[in-house]
């Protein structure tokens, strides 16, 4: 039987507002919601004092708030920074999996002196307000500005340090331990550490593993695991609504993208087909109807690759006005700031850390990250594409000309009652199958295109290769024969495309996950054995798996000498909060 393909099922209830949030109509409504459990946050990272030029780590742990289980409600996380006045200095998308996720961000020298607050939430969890998400104190210095009065006591503050530092919770060593031979290295030196589970079970779970060199400053140390548990033990299980509030709806299907038709008179159109294309090799292509209130809304879930879309109107349609929506921010005026005092003392230990980042980010490129490649988008759903390649025929200048000269199988059709139509011949599985004269699906590198005749012209010297895919599709209840994509020399026709009915526009890609530099002086070469190293953090790993009784990691020192802490924070399987430090003391080899 030939395949029927569905490309998006879009709901037909109109759910949202210019605002991405449902308003909640009836008690069944309320009770559905109800029944959905709440979540919380937990952020293991890399602060809480950071300079200017340097990146911040984050490990992402997503919670069930009624179990404290992963939590398999939202499919994306979000990481803001936040400013003592509510400005939001960075906020990030994290594709979740299993509740976890991880990412970081450069803290870019335009950034001023202060102190900020570390956020961690979903949209789900907006509708509790700031009780319900993870908060933490991070103080940046950016040594390269003058001001740094955000940073010195008032006349009336002469007198207070930075002594009210707390220290961390105690260890819990009765699951998981870490052991190490010796205390005491060099620089440039390897060093093994063996975790121990000693409860089997109950002692599998998932774990940051951090080494870093601890502060030369007093400040509030970073809130970790067994903090955590304690002080988010009571958040709400429910979400804290009812009927007739506004809700944010959680990203359960994927990364909401959501915007509005209207025609010339701004007037909501309703029942209008929208068209999303997130272009590149590996396409995304999503279909949405309009609304009452002319919403449109759909989700992505796969790992495309560009941070754009071209969302447009599917019909010829004169006077229509697309607009892409935006969910608004966390309200963050509740938010209570720690306060750091730089102190006299503290100017050797910045100068030192400014010289040590300024060389580090100029061999950055010898020391890079990986960035994990996400899984691979098959744009034909399963269909089995035949390529031409055009490089292999005769060239003739448009497009129009060449589906005549080299394509047995597609070509423009005459349409008397509209503009003409590219058709892709049936292929027939059974003698009675019935044949249709349904347009195809062209896109070119990812672009959908509505108007075929408008392609006539185009310069096929531009065109690399040309698929295509002879199956019946049918999207957004319309039917489609067959589906064609052209890929260009260059791969960036979405570049320039400004469609008659639609918008071309930037959107926000979830950040990619990485496999972080790891120093190995065995490996190295000569050339690089002179390449200075004053890396403050020497391993990260965002999430680790404990399965087994035993787990072996391993780093090297760097030039940088002094006290490192050996860091294990996480959570069990069972939601069982762990966090372990040893410290080991870097000399120079020299002493």
């Amino acid at each position: 039987m030939k395949k029927q393909w569905i490309i998006l099922l879009v709901f037909a209830a109109s759910v949202l507002n210019a605002h991405a949030q449902y308003v909640i109509s009836n008690l069944e409504e309320l009770e559905n919601l109800k029944a959905l459990p709440q979540e919380k946050v937990y952020l293991h990272h890399t602060g809480p004092l950071m300079f200017t030029g340097e990146y911040l780590h984050y490990a992402f742990y997503c919670f069930n708030a009624r179990t404290n289980r992963a939590s398999n409600v939202s499919f994306v996380g979000y990481v803001a920074l936040v400013d003592q006045q509510g400005e939001y200095i960075v906020e990030q998308k994290a594709r979740l999996e299993e509740g976890k996720s991880q990412g970081d961000f450069f803290i870019n020298t335009d950034v001023p002196s202060g102190n900020y607050k570390l956020l961690g939430y979903t949209q789900w969890m907006k509708n509790n307000g700031l009780e319900q998400v993870f908060q933490d104190d991070l103080v940046i210095i950016n040594p390269y500005q003058v001001d740094q009065s955000s940073l010195l006591p008032d006349d009336s503050e002469a007198m207070v340090s930075n002594q009210d530092v707390s220290v961390a919770q105690p260890v819990d060593s009765s699951v998981v331990q870490l052991k190490m031979e010796r205390e005491v290295f060099g620089t440039r030196a390897k060093v093994v550490v063996n975790l121990k589970n000693y409860k089997g079970q109950l002692g599998h779970g998932n774990y940051t593993i951090k080494v870093q060199k601890k502060s030369e400053m007093e400040v509030q140390p970073a809130m970790n695991a067994m903090a955590y548990a304690t002080n988010y033990l009571d958040v709400k299980g429910d979400t804290d609504k009812t009927v007739g509030d506004s809700i944010f709806l959680p990203e359960q299907r994927g990364e909401l993208l959501f915007g509005k038709v209207t025609d010339g008179s701004g007037t909501p159109v309703e029942g209008a087909d929208v068209v999303v294309s997130v272009p590149s090799e590996e396409f995304l292509l999503k279909f949405a109807t309009t609304d009452s209130n002319g919403n449109f809304y759909t989700y992505l879930r796969k790992d495309y690759k560009e941070d754009r879309a071209v969302i447009q109107i599917n019909e010829d349609a004169s006077n229509l006005e697309v607009s892409l929506g935006k969910v608004p921010h966390l309200d963050v005026s509740g938010l209570a700031f720690g306060q750091f005092y730089l102190k006299p003392e503290y100017t050797d230990a910045i100068e030192r850390r400014s010289i040590h980042n300024q060389l580090e980010n100029q061999f950055f490129s010898v020391k890079p990250d990986s960035v994990l490649l996400g899984d691979p988008i098959d744009p034909f759903e399963g269909g089995m594409a035949e390529t031409l390649y055009l490089n292999d025929f005769t060239r003739f200048p448009t497009f129009q000309e060449t589906l005549v000269e080299i394509l047995n199988y597609a070509g423009y059709r005459n349409n008397r009652s509209g503009s003409d139509y590219i058709r892709i011949a049936q292929d027939f599985e059974t003698f009675n199958e019935e044949a249709n004269v349904f347009p195809a699906i062209v896109l070119i590198d990812g672009v959908f295109i509505p108007n075929h005749e408008k392609i006539k012209e185009f310069d096929a010297r531009k065109i690399a290769s040309i698929s295509l895919v002879r199956d019946q599709f049918r999207m957004a209840g319309e039917q489609y024969q067959g589906m064609m994509l052209v890929k260009t020399i260059d791969g960036d026709f979405f570049e320039d495309y400004a469609p008659a009915h639609g918008i071309n526009v930037p959107i926000e890609k979830p950040m990619l996950k990485k496999n972080y530099f790891k120093q190995d002086y065995i490996m190295e070469n000569e050339d690089n054995q002179q390449i200075p190293d004053y890396r403050r953090i020497l391993l990260w790993e965002p999430h680790v798996e404990v399965e087994d009784p035993d787990l072996q990691f391993e780093f090297y020192t760097s030039d940088l000498t002094g006290e490192f802490e050996v860091v294990l924070d996480g959570f069990t399987t069972y939601g069982k909060p762990i966090s372990m430090y040893k410290t080991i003391i870097v000399k120079d080899a020299s002493q």
